[in-house]
């Protein structure tokens, strides 16, 4: 009994998701739907989408955008890390490479995904119809964070620089 009772314990404490920071009313991001199309799925092209940004405090030093799924089956999943973009971009283009440094269209670096791999992988969830988050952190800092980094180095990097945060949300399931 008490080792199921430390493992549903150790369970909650790793999958428990981390509290969100307030948004920040002045801060906006979107992308044009709010269901997928399939270019940007694994049911496509696997593109990352064009992502509009503004409303970025004129003391911020770099963004950072983490993609999630919050209905997965076993936790939080991670679809896509990126930071260091320059605080002054306004659209991160549609297609970022699937590159740790990205030059162009747009200067970053990018993390480990929970599929295990660089850069953006879109929705494919196994089963229903999932929420995906756009999550938009304003930093007063660059970070100083290796290319591949996990969710967890990010986000402890992340720590007393955010400024602001700001969340959108698009849905997808699928038929096959």
């Amino acid at each position: 009994m008490r080792v199921l009772i430390a493992l549903i314990s150790i369970f909650i404490l790793c999958c428990a998701e981390k509290s969100l920071p307030e948004q920040s009313p002045e801060l906006y991001i979107s992308v044009p739907f709010s269901y997928f199309p399939p270019q940007y799925t694994c049911d496509g092209e696997d593109l990352s989408p064009p992502i509009e940004i503004r409303g970025v405090a004129e003391n911020a030093k770099s963004l950072v955008m983490i993609v999630d799924d919050p209905d997965a089956p076993f936790g939080v999943f991670t679809h896509w890390l990126i930071w260091n973009i320059p605080p002054t971009t306004t659209l991160i283009p549609e297609g970022i490479p699937k590159e740790s440094v990205v030059e162009k269209p747009v200067k970053a670096i990018q993390g480990k995904n929970d599929f295990g791999k660089t850069g953006y992988n879109g929705p494919c969830p196994p089963s229903g119809v999932h929420r995906y988050r756009f999550k938009l952190y304003v930093l007063d800092t660059e970070l100083d964070l290796k290319p591949n980094a996990s969710k967890t180095e990010l986000e402890n990097a992340m720590k007393g620089h955010i400024l602001q945060f700001a969340i959108f949300e698009a849905s997808y399931g699928r038929t096959k």
